[in-house]
């Protein structure tokens, strides 16, 4: 049985909490090349370096990811609430990313996943973070997967 979907409020109170510790997280994450702050609820984060689509300034945000190929995926799931997450907009936008795991900087290109691309890759993602499905399930919006690959 899925979750309640997440409101308005809830979604407010979220950003409001975890803001100044994703950006606490992300610092640390570099600093010292993931060895810190390297994981959420048991599973390995990575940070991307990205263009704000609004303010034109470079953002590191702390997410999951899914290796893949040279790259990796990013689900775009924000526990499943109605809206996508802020760095959505900025990747669509500014897809030119840098993303830091485990020490490594890889430069990639970020691209929304096609329909016949997104049924390839999301069981991928479930598997390798099951709570995925459950997001899906909870919201009505159809959860955005970015496949990230090397630039140039």
């Amino acid at each position: 049985m899925a979750d309640k979907p997440i409101t308005e409020t809830q979604m407010k109170i979220m950003k409001f909490l975890m803001t100044p510790f994703s950006r606490f997280n992300a610092w640390r994450y570099i600093q010292t090349k993931g060895a810190s702050m390297g994981q959420f609820g048991g599973r390995e984060i990575c940070v991307a370096s990205m263009t704000g689509a609004r303010t034109g300034k470079r953002r590191d945000v702390p997410l999951m990811y899914v290796p893949y190929n040279d790259g990796v995926i990013l689900v775009a799931s924000l526990g499943g609430a109605p809206r996508h997450p802020t760095w959505y907009y900025n990747l669509v936008k500014n897809p030119d990313i840098d993303v830091y795991v485990k020490g490594e900087k890889l430069a990639l290109r970020a691209r929304v996943a096609n329909s016949a691309e997104k049924a390839e890759v999301w069981p991928v993602c479930c598997k390798h973070y099951p709570d995925y499905a459950n997001y899906q399930a909870r919201t009505t919006r159809d959860i955005p997967v970015f496949i990230c690959e090397p630039r140039g």
